[in-house]
């Protein structure tokens, strides 16, 4: 059973990057823990992830991206999300921020590449947990009240306007946010392709639905084993499962702790300053 406690992100903090990373962060009402490792010991990989704490700490944003390419030109363009994630560091509504990520990555996108992305915002007085999804496999969503998983994705069908494309296809896609509540002791569930192209006991890849089936099987009385399993059982089945592509996984648990009235009070005077920058980029 891990012990390893959470490290509390700072206020109008910017973490992350696309090294490899097994950590434990915390901001109010939310836990989040992230795991990456890119393909074969590479020092960096295709996967960008950031966190970010706005200046009172009650907007958490979370991004995992999945980058078509690899090495350098992976790293510019994680550069540029972390200056956009910087900028937008305060705002609740993350549609247009998704959107311009979508037009930034065109910007900083020099040899047709292209990126399937999670954006996920929790606003912590309202519990109110926001989805954006750019074609990445949809995250799972764990209720402790029903003890049960399903996938979290949007089945609103939009034939009217080109929505929710990678970034990179599409300059005027548009993406539509999903709200949830998360209760305390809900899960949310997010990982890149290596593990939904995992292959199950028969040769075939999991897909959604076979990561879906593995984690319902998995113990979930302490949310801090939950990743590691789910590593172990897809090396069960598959021992070069995660070994093909840069894998993540990001775990957000909601803890029901409130926003400090200190960071609350302190917020206007932060936002003067600049924001604080923690990256791991290769």
């Amino acid at each position: 059973m891990s012990t390893v406690s959470a490290e509390r992100m700072q206020c109008m903090e910017v973490w992350g990057g696309n090294q490899a990373v097994d950590r434990n962060m915390e901001n109010p009402g939310l836990r989040i823990w992230v795991y990456s490792k890119p393909y074969s010991g590479s020092e960096s990989g295709g996967d960008v992830y950031y966190l970010s704490s706005c200046a009172s700490g009650r907007i958490s944003r979370i991004l995992l991206a999945d980058v078509s390419g690899h090495g350098e030109a992976v790293s510019k363009i994680a550069i540029g999300l972390r200056d956009l994630m910087r900028r937008n560091v305060n705002y609740i509504s993350q549609s247009r921020f998704v959107s311009g990520m979508n037009e930034q990555f065109a910007e900083l996108n020099d040899d047709g590449e292209f990126a399937t992305a999670l954006v996920s915002t929790f606003f912590a007085p309202t519990r109110t947990y926001s989805l954006c999804n750019a074609g990445h496999p949809p995250p799972l969503l764990y209720r402790k009240a029903s003890s049960d998983w399903s996938e979290l994705s949007n089945s609103e069908e939009r034939a009217d306007v080109i929505a929710d494309t990678p970034w990179g296809v599409c300059d005027e896609a548009a993406y539509f946010q999903h709200d949830i509540r998360l209760d305390t002791g809900d899960m949310v569930l997010s990982y890149s392709d290596a593990v939904s192209e995992s292959e199950d006991a028969d040769g075939q890849q999991l897909g959604c639905e076979g990561v879906l089936r593995l984690v319902s099987e998995l113990d979930v009385s302490n949310s801090a084993d939950l990743i590691p399993a789910l590593i172990r059982r897809i090396g069960e089945i598959d021992p070069r499962g995660l070994e093909r592509d840069d894998t993540t996984i990001l775990l957000c648990e909601a803890t029901g702790s409130r926003t400090p009235l200190k960071n609350s009070l302190l917020a206007p005077f932060r936002l003067l300053g600049p924001v604080g920058d923690k990256t791991e980029l290769g």
